[in-house]
């Protein structure tokens, strides 16, 4: 049965939409459609070389499909826009059509829409225009009619300037939304806005997107999500701030969507190329007042991107303001989140006017880099059907006693619908920041913007996207190979696969809920190691966990490292535990453009008894700023009920893995400008099964020498690939 690649489809569509300025793309619609596709086409791609002087004397031959055709190859359209060669060749012989007639077809359709969503913004804009210019007239008949305070006459210029009065009106509009978000947070505690009572601690709605993976795992949200003591003994704001609060959340929404929609000269082109930093004498002149001068000892980030991401609006949204969901799919940038009040959930149902207190810790996948911890207010809204906006503002002028190493002035994303289910999100991230202490080798890294910016943020949520729209595919992909027999046991491999992604990230970043020990010296490649105990979590085996983790410079391309590290038939040259054994993939799923990304099952066949037909899991995963190979040892019987679509909730890993990040700069290598790598390596242990048990020094030595072990196979292998 032919089963569509959906993620190929989906390739030249989002690699149109990065083409532009804008990153816009052929738009999609369902209307109704006729193709002209035919003969003629097909003559002029044959590469007959025919007399020119002949051309104009041929008559041009249509061939009009047929209505089970145009019915077919529409349904077809909605779900795969931009079909493969294997995809026209099978529609091809199910209507009768040569597969150069689909292809011809296909392209005429999506011309067609893209057309019709031109001329659907052109007429967008007039409107904009001419509201715009029945607001000037009204603006400069005000001031006209302007009476003057001392002598009852006109106003001259000189008393009220044209944007003096505008300002004016615009502080009108900003109180009356204070107003409403104020009369919503006090309805729904029934009280006004100078006696809010506390909310309980962490409050959050739950939303079922319909897979049940982005959300809390029992026994292990604990550990993901921040419930630690650290975060929680931050305290929600006071009855008195709450007006402050809201007043300052407006104005933040307000500052988001200028910088969203602002060009030049406030965001300026990036030197690489790809999104937009910030002017920041553009930025003071255009937001004077904001949230304060910044503070000494501080230094600004701000960047923007765009992106068009394969998933509906109304979910995007429900993600970022759901703390255990946004968690959960930024999870490795956000180590721990929690929601310490919430002073509105919005109105009829939705997130319009929602407002809520927040604390969280972003962080980069080494030890070697400091976490960001901050506390906020985040605001959603809706401005128009189907556009929304989610900000979030720091609230540090609420804790003066509190020196902040990190404010977040007004940052988030704006949310555009679009057809067929995808959305175009800009994101705009503005910090003011003390980096002193991250190491030196990450220290261009997070200059550049790749470590905490925009465009980290916005290639996460692009690779999450493609992750969750392959999870809740319904069949067996073609792509999918090996002991996979069903959709249920293709799912639940997909949810394990998350599970030990979401405990990797969290566990191996620098996180103060972390303790981490120095093992040695104090170069960057020094092993560092920390231990937790296990105990009534299904998710974990029971017993003292030791995890152990190091960071080191490469002088070798990123994708270079990633190919080396995700490769099976590579992995006797560097995993220790596989004892030279060969291994074997059997099962395989895509879930990504980019081959790289995948969840495989792979047997180490191994000569020592012992580790005979052991399992392994393995998730490897690439976006534009980084890329994870992550797996854990499983057991058998526990993998063979997954398989068969069990819940995997209660296999217990331990993952390690390899986070592989751009070091931020350029090499020059034989005249061709390369970017090395910075590659974190980490492992975790069970070393006694026994939960009270002691850890020994032999434990920690022997972790020590197979991650230096490790880390010399793999320098080795790619050096010499390399000389």
């Amino acid at each position: 049965m032919f089963q569509p690649n959906m993620f190929e489809s989906h390739h030249h569509l989002l690699e149109m939409g990065n083409r532009t300025p804008e990153n816009g793309m052929d738009l999609i619609r369902d209307d109704g459609y006729e193709s002209k596709s035919g003969t003629d086409n097909m003559e002029a791609a044959s590469g007959d070389d025919d007399d020119p002087n002949d051309r104009p004397n041929k008559k041009k031959r249509y061939h009009r499909h047929t209505q089970l055709q145009i019915q077919e190859m529409e349904s077809f359209f909605k779900e795969f826009p931009h079909p493969d060669d294997k995809q026209r060749k099978e529609l091809g012989r199910r209507l009768g059509l040569e597969p150069l007639q689909v292809k011809f077809w296909f392209q005429n359709k999506r011309t067609q829409m893209k057309s019709q969503h031109e001329r659907h913004e052109n007429t967008h804009l007039r409107n904009e225009n001419e509201k715009l210019r029945a607001e000037n007239i009204r603006y400069k008949e005000a001031l006209r009619n302007a009476a003057c305070p001392s002598c009852g006459g006109p106003a001259s210029v000189g008393e009220m300037s044209f944007d003096e009065q505008h300002l004016r009106i615009e502080n009108v509009r900003l109180r009356e939304e204070i107003d409403r978000i104020s009369g919503l947070a006090a309805k729904y505690v029934g009280k006004p806005m100078q006696s809010y009572p506390q909310f309980s601690s962490g409050a959050s709605r739950s939303v079922d997107l319909g897979v049940g993976s982005f959300g809390a795992t029992a026994g292990f949200s604990g550990e993901i999500f921040g419930a630690s003591e650290l975060l929680r003994s931050v305290s929600g704001p006071s009855d008195a701030d709450k007006p402050m609060i809201i007043e300052l959340a407006v104005a933040a929404m307000e500052e988001l969507l200028r910088m969203a929609q602002t060009g030049e000269p406030l965001w300026l082109p990036n030197s690489d190329g790809m999104g937009h930093v910030l002017n920041e004498d553009e930025y003071v002149r255009m937001f004077p007042r904001g949230i304060g001068p910044k503070p000494l000892g501080l230094k600004s980030e701000a960047s923007r991107e765009s992106a068009v991401v394969i998933m509906n609006h109304i979910n995007l949204v429900e993600i970022l303001m759901d703390t255990n969901q946004w968690s959960s799919v930024f999870s490795n940038i956000v180590s721990r989140a929690v929601t310490l009040e919430i002073l509105s959930t919005g109105v009829a149902g939705n997130y319009n006017g929602a407002l809520q207190v927040m604390t969280a810790e972003f962080q980069v996948p080494s030890p070697l880099v400091p976490t960001r911890e901050t506390y906020f207010v985040r605001y959603c809204k809706q401005h128009g059907d189907g556009i929304w906006a989610v900000v979030d503002v720091s609230l540090d002028n609420l804790r003066p006693a509190t020196i902040s190493k990190c404010r977040r002035r007004p940052s988030g994303c704006l949310i555009q619908e679009l057809p067929n289910g995808y959305s175009k999100v800009t994101w705009v991230e503005h910090v003011e920041v003390d980096d002193r202490a991250v190491h030196n080798i990450y220290k261009l890294l997070v200059n550049s913007g790749l470590a905490f910016g925009a465009r980290r943020w916005v290639a996460i949520l692009d690779r999450q996207c493609e992750r969750l729209a392959s999870v809740m595919a319904s069949n067996i992909s073609s792509g999918d190979v090996g002991v996979i027999s069903s959709p249920k046991g293709r799912k639940s491999m997909l949810k394990l696969a998350e599970r030990m992604v979401m405990s990797f990230c969290t566990g191996v970043g620098a996180s103060t809920a972390h303790t981490w020990t120095t093992l040695s010296g104090s170069g960057a490649d020094d092993v560092r190691v920390m231990t937790r105990k296990s105990m009534d979590d299904p998710g974990r085996p029971p017993g003292i966990v030791l995890s152990a983790a190091t960071s080191f410079w490469l002088p070798v391309p990123p994708k270079r490292v990633f190919e080396f590290l995700r490769n099976e038939n590579s992995r006797n040259e560097w995993d220790i535990l596989s004892n030279g054994g060969l291994v074997q993939e059997m099962a395989h799923i895509a879930n990504g453009r980019d081959p790289g990304n995948s969840v495989s099952l792979l047997r180490v066949n191994s000569a020592n008894s012992s580790q005979s037909n052991m399992l392994i899991l393995q998730e490897s995963c690439s976006d534009a700023t980084g890329s994870y190979v992550i797996y854990a040892p499983v057991d058998i019987i526990a993998m063979n009920v997954v398989l068969s679509g069990g819940d995997p909730d209660y296999v217990a890993l331990l993952p390690s893995g390899f986070a592989i990040l751009p070091d931020g700069g350029d090499h020059q290598t034989g005249g061709i400008t390369e970017v090395g790598s910075l590659l974190t390596v980490a492992f975790q242990i069970l070393v006694d099964s026994v939960p009270t048990a002691k850890l020994s020094l032999g434990s920690v030595a022997t972790v020590n020498s197979l991650i230096k072990c490790t880390v010399e196979r793999i320098k080795a292998a790619l050096l010499n690939d390399a000389a």
